[in-house]
C-alpha cells in the first residue's frame, strides 16, 4: 500500500518539507556520484554506528569526517537506494506538508529532528555494540506519520494496491493507512529480531511514538488533537481538545 495523495490542503508552503526533500534527492544523487567502495567508506563516515556512537569502538582516523554524535543528523540524508529514498520521499511528500502546517516552520524542523534523534536510540540503544551503519530518513518521517495520525485521522488518503499484476487505487481514512503502517513495523520488527543489517524497524516505531509524544508540544493553537482509541466508535465520537 504506498500513499500517493492526500485531500488535505495544507494553509502554508512547506518550505521546511520541500528542503529536506530536496537535501536528501541531492546527498543521494551524490553518493550514486562515487563507486562503490566509496559509496561504503561515505557510509560508514557519515552513517550512524552504534558501536562507534556509545564508544565501544573507534573508527579508523581516515573515515572520521565528523563526531560520532554529528552522524545522528548526517545519516538521516543518506539513502542506500533508490527504493529506499523513493519510499522516504514519498511519505514526506504525502504527510509532511501537513504536519508543517499545523506547527509552523521553525518548530516543525526541530521537531523533525527531535523524532530522527529518537529513532536512532531506538534501534541503537537494544543493542549499543552493533557496527552495523544506520542510514536513512524514516526515522524522522516516521515521526511525522505519528503526528498526522494524531492531528487528522479523517483526512482521507489516495493510496496505491498492488495485487498480483493488478494495480487499484482507493480513498482510505489516515487512521487506517498509518495505521497498517505501524501495525507492519511491529510485525516486521518482530520478525527480524536478532538479525544483522536490513530495515531498522526499531527506528521506525521509536520514531512513529516519538511524534505521537511530541505533537501536543509542538502544535500551533487551533490544531485541535484527536485521541483515537478512546471511544469504540471512530470517527463520530472522539474527544478533541
Amino acid at each position: 500500500m504506498f500513499p500517493l495523495h492526500d485531500d488535505n490542503p495544507a494553509s502554508l508552503v512547506p518550505y521546511v518539507t520541500w528542503t529536506i526533500l530536496i537535501a536528501c534527492i541531492l546527498t543521494f544523487l551524490w553518493q550514486l556520484s562515487h563507486d562503490s567502495q566509496a559509496e561504503q567508506i561515505i557510509v560508514h563516515t557519515l552513517g550512524v554506528i552504534p558501536a562507534v556512537l556509545f564508544g565501544h569502538a573507534i573508527l579508523p582516523p581516515e573515515l572520521v569526517s565528523v563526531s560520532a554524535y554529528a552522524t545522528v543528523f548526517t545519516s538521516m540524508f543518506l539513502h542506500g537506494g533508490w527504493m529506499h529514498l523513493i519510499g522516504n520521499v514519498l511519505y514526506l511528500w504525502v504527510f509532511g506538508n501537513n504536519i508543517e502546517a499545523a506547527m509552523g516552520h521553525v518548530r516543525y524542523a526541530l521537531f523533525y529532528l527531535i523524532c530522527g534523534v529518537v529513532a536512532v536510540l531506538s534501534q541503537s540503544l537494544p543493542d549499543t555494540a552493533s557496527q552495523v551503519p544506520m542510514i536513512g530518513a524514516s526515522g524522522a518521517i516516521s515521526g511525522v506519520l505519528g503526528a498526522y495520525l494524531l492531528l487528522y485521522p479523517q483526512a482521507r488518503v489516495l493510496v496505491l494496491i498492488p495485487v498480483f499484476f493488478l494495480v487499484w487505487t482507493v480513498r482510505i481514512p489516515a487512521l487506517y493507512v498509518l495505521g497498517v503502517w505501524f501495525l507492519m513495523q511491529l510485525l516486521n520488527s518482530v520478525m527480524s529480531s536478532g538479525q544483522e543489517g536490513g530495515v531498522a524497524f526499531g527506528a521506525h516505531i521509536g520514531g512513529f511514538v516519538a511524534g505521537m509524544l511530541l505533537v501536543p508540544l509542538f502544535r500551533q493553537a487551533g490544531n485541535r488533537l484527536y485521541i483515537p482509541f478512546v471511544h469504540c466508535q471512530p470517527f463520530r465520537r472522539w474527544r478533541g481538545k
